[in-house]
């Protein structure tokens, strides 16, 4: 019989590479639909901001399109990293599972230790990790409802001379002066900001590990599904 009461297909067609990243974005954006949907039915969401994040989100592929025409330049930015050892994402609100899947995608094709962290957390550990061989990955959105919080992070890192790379918005110049790598992006709506703000650390991994001369399409000991217990 059917182990499910019932299922959604992402219609997002076929992916190669172990390590996803087309199907991560599709999950994401299903759930976010099957959210909204919810929310209509509920009247726990308004009309107009139904309207706009419907709106929003039949743009992201523009969105993403533009994150992907920075590929070359990510690349040309992170050749360094590839020497790293020890990779610290960090990331509050929406924007903290976002680290999680930077920290995932590194670790799983390039092989290069990788933690992803709540921001808030990392006085309370991962804070003394940080020297200047250790790339700290920050994602920090100005549109970040704690962005002065996210900003007093990165402050914090580049006192303690960590390797600081920070994914904002275009036009954003808060942290040119702070981080060694500053990869702008065209933000959507705040809801769904981590649809674009993943693509920039995806292309990271990507890069870094292909420098690393790894497989990136079937990286070691992973399989695309685990078949077994």
């Amino acid at each position: 019989g059917r182990v499910t009461d019932a299922g959604i297909y992402l219609h997002a067609g076929p992916e190669i590479g172990v390590a996803s990243t087309k199907a991560f974005s599709a999950q994401v954006i299903v759930l976010t639909m099957l959210a909204l949907l919810i929310g209509k039915q509920r009247d726990s969401i308004s009309s107009a901001d139904f309207q706009a994040i419907c709106a929003a989100l039949d743009d992201v592929p523009n969105k993403v399109a533009q994150v992907l025409e920075q590929s070359a330049e990510i690349r040309e930015k992170s050749r360094y990293y590839r020497l790293a050892q020890n990779c610290l994402f960090l990331g509050r609100g929406l924007n903290f599972p976002v680290a999680l899947e930077g920290a995932l995608k590194l670790k799983e094709i390039s092989y290069i230790h990788a933690e992803g962290y709540p921001a808030a957390e990392m006085k309370h550990g991962p804070i003394a990790l940080i020297d200047r061989f250790m790339p700290v990955v920050i994602v920090a959105p100005s549109t970040d409802p704690q962005y002065d919080k996210v900003k007093s992070n990165v402050e914090e890192v580049h006192a303690r001379k960590g390797a600081l790379i920070v994914i904002t918005d275009v036009g954003n110049h808060d942290f040119d002066r702070l981080a060694e790598v500053v990869v702008r992006i065209e933000l959507t709506h705040t809801a769904l900001d981590p649809l674009l703000t993943v693509v920039p650390l995806q292309l990271l991994s990507y890069h870094i590990a292909k420098d690393r001369g790894c497989n990136v399409d079937q990286p070691r000991n992973l399989a695309k599904s685990v078949t077994v217990e």
